[in-house]
């Protein structure tokens, strides 16, 4: 019968055996554009966070790109109210 050579130590051990308790990655929408994101972090579609926008989207983006955008959230937008 085959000895281990060598103990292994406790987070060796632990992290072996982690992916038995990974779970699924939970999304929310964002209230500004409805793309799934993680909580608690910026969106990377429009740039807000807690209804404030921290991140300018719009501004690296060239013209044509930047009317598409803008176009896409205001479609958005007024599906929303309706």
């Amino acid at each position: 019968m085959a000895v281990p050579r060598h103990s292994h130590t406790r987070g060796k051990v632990g992290r072996s055996r982690m992916h038995k308790y990974i779970k699924n990655v939970q999304l929310n929408v964002c209230p500004k554009c409805k793309k799934p994101i993680l909580s608690h972090t910026v969106c990377l579609n429009c740039g807000h966070y807690k209804g404030t926008e921290v991140i300018n989207v719009l501004g690296k983006l060239t013209k044509k790109d930047k009317k598409a955008r803008e176009k896409e959230i205001k479609d958005v937008e007024k599906s929303d109210t309706k």
